[in-house]
């Protein structure tokens, strides 16, 4: 069976046509386009995501010229809005997963912290949805109801209000041992559980949708991690991907049973189809493409197609140590107000010796993650799976696999989470070959070359630069 695959994400929405076998039959990007500004705004328009979504899948669909006998929708996770239920008319921009304008919840309820990451595997950090949710509502309106941006674009285009296992475990709110909404989250949140979504299957029909032709069922829903996670293939416990796109996202699948890190990292739902359910640990860099953009955007890189080749021209970061906490840093410190730093500057500094320690920086923070997910498993890491923009940076990638000490792996396709989400709308469809298979054969493999000395000591300086980075914040905030 044909499915439309299509991942709506933080900077453009794509769509597939994928067949059964996995083949793309026909794609088609729209970009979207988020709005920053000061004190830690990050919105969307909510029209635009959906008409990007509309336009996107028909695109798809046009291109392949096949017919498709289901729907998978991947979303970008922890943005929320407030909407009409009657009429589905939104009632708030969308407040993007990057916005950091709730922190000032998330230090509130901090007496709290603990009991919600024993609840929900969540550390207590306004990058997930409930401290943006309750922010929204003391801030901006009362009025409607409150979810993730899945749930708004499903009723937009099927009229069912309901979110999956994955998405909602990315929110502070869902009790993790029972894959249910926690009335005594809800309860710390200032929240109505009764208004919130059903929680769902990620494969199963949830409703049917016109919006692309005729009737068509979706019966594949994700958050795009987890959907990207599927797409590679990491089914079995130990086994990672990282996706470098506008930031940096580490998932290691962590087995059929729920745990919580003691190192710092998330613990979610990595899928839940009829039959089977997985978890993963999980850690992220904020800005990874975006801090490339950032890079470009201050006349530091001339294009982000360049960013190679200027890395590629100084033989290392000329003594620079970059922590790139544009807007501010996970996992696993989980200091949501820490700002970028940079140290070891000189009049002897270039620009490509600042673009190469972004990307060091960039590949400190993943390593970091991923020590701290094998020291939770138990095991080490043996390969890690990479997809996303950034990949085709062979400088970053090779830096990754020094700093990690195991190869990494560049994913064939450029759209891991739209396979991803593809495999859960067949599975719903009735496809009984479920979420196995083999993945795709890499595009790249990268071997670390760097001494195992110098990589330790790297990461080190690394280490030791988040602490001053994170202390310096910290000052400023009392000051």
């Amino acid at each position: 069976m044909n499915v439309l695959a299509i991942d709506q994400g933080t900077s453009a929405t794509k769509a597939l046509v994928v067949s059964g076998t996995g083949e793309v039959l026909g794609s088609a990007e729209r970009p979207v386009s988020p709005d920053a500004r000061a004190g830690g705004a990050v919105e969307q328009d909510p029209e635009e995501l959906l008409s990007s979504v509309l336009e996107a899948g028909r695109a798809a669909l046009e291109a392949s010229g096949a017919t498709v006998g289901a729907i998978g929708l991947a979303n970008q996770g922890e943005t929320v809005l407030a909407w009409d239920p009657a009429t589905g008319r939104p009632l708030t921009t969308a407040i993007s997963w990057q916005d950091r304008r709730a922190i000032g919840v998330a230090e509130r309820l901090a007496p709290h912290g603990a009991r919600l990451t024993e609840l929900t595997g969540l550390p207590l950090d306004p990058y997930f949805s409930a401290p943006k949710m309750t922010w929204l509502r003391e801030e901006l309106t009362t009025g409607g109801i409150v979810t993730t941006t899945d749930s708004w674009l499903v009723r937009q285009l099927a009229g069912v209000t309901v979110t999956d296992a994955t998405t909602a475990s990315r929110s502070l709110l869902l009790d993790l041992d029972r894959r249910e909404w926690s009335e005594e989250a809800c309860e710390l949140f200032g929240l109505d559980l009764a208004s919130l979504p059903e929680v769902v299957d990620c494969a199963g029909v949830v409703g049917e949708s016109t919006a692309f032709g005729s009737m068509l069922p979706i019966t594949g829903l994700a958050v795009d991690q987890q959907a990207a996670l599927v797409g590679e293939r990491c089914l079995q416990p130990g086994e990672a991907k990282c996706t470098f796109g506008t930031g940096a996202f580490l998932l290691v699948t962590a087995g059929s049973l729920p745990r919580r890190s003691s190192h710092g990292l998330s613990a979610s739902v990595a899928w839940q189809v009829p039959g089977s359910v997985g978890y993963c640990l999980d850690g992220q860099s904020y800005t990874a493409g975006a801090a490339i953009g950032w890079l470009t955007r201050m006349g530091v890189l001339d294009a982000p197609e360049h960013l190679d080749a200027v890395a590629s021209s100084v033989p290392d970061a000329g003594g620079l140590v970059l922590v790139p906490a544009l807007a501010g840093l996970g996992a696993p410190w989980w200091r949501p107000a820490a700002t970028g730093t940079i140290e070891g500057l000189g009049l002897h500094t270039e620009p490509a010796h600042l673009v190469r320690a972004m990307l060091e920086g960039l590949a400190a923070q993943v390593a970091l993650l991923a020590r701290a997910a094998a020291d939770d498993l138990g095991r080490p890491l043996t390969t890690l799976r990479v997809d996303g923009g950034l990949t085709r940076s062979a400088v970053l990638m090779q830096h990754q696999a020094d700093l990690l000490r195991i190869p990494v792996e560049v994913f064939s396709s450029p759209d891991a989470t739209a396979l991803g989400i593809a495999a859960s709308a067949r599975l719903g469809a009735g496809d009984r070959d479920g979420l196995d298979g083999s993945p795709l054969a890499p595009a790249a493999r990268f071997e670390p070359i760097m001494p195992a000395d110098e990589a330790a000591e790297r990461l080190a300086r690394f280490g030791g630069a988040a602490r001053r980075a994170i202390e310096a914040s910290e000052e400023g905030a009392r000051g």
